[in-house]
């Protein structure tokens, strides 16, 4: 998996295509995402403590990673993400339009 938690996402493909955000949570199990403001889901909750409000509650669900790519901040576009390896031996992530480290 090359999206990671807090990188900045674009959503490709289903009801909030063209949306982006951040990921907040990374589900590796189910290869899905938590996206920030993104894939909101709407649950009815009945008041269970005097200072628990009830009603309508709004929270984002989580997204399938085929959905989703990852957004460059250098180019300003989706991309797909390459890997590099360094002189020193370690290996890190290219964007592989713009060919800069993420």
């Amino acid at each position: 998996m090359r999206i990671k938690k807090g990188d900045t996402v674009y959503v490709i493909a289903g009801k909030e295509k063209g949306k982006k955000g951040k990921v907040i949570q990374f589900l590796k199990q189910n290869s899905r995402a938590l996206v920030q403001g993104v894939n909101f889901s709407k649950r009815h909750a009945r008041q269970t403590r005097q200072d628990q409000p009830g009603g309508i509650l709004q929270k984002e669900s989580a997204m399938h990673l085929s959905n989703l790519m990852f957004y460059c901040p250098r180019c300003s576009k989706p991309s797909r993400l390459g890997a590099k390896f360094l002189s020193d031996g370690s290996k890190t992530r290219i964007c592989k339009n713009c060919q800069e480290m993420v």
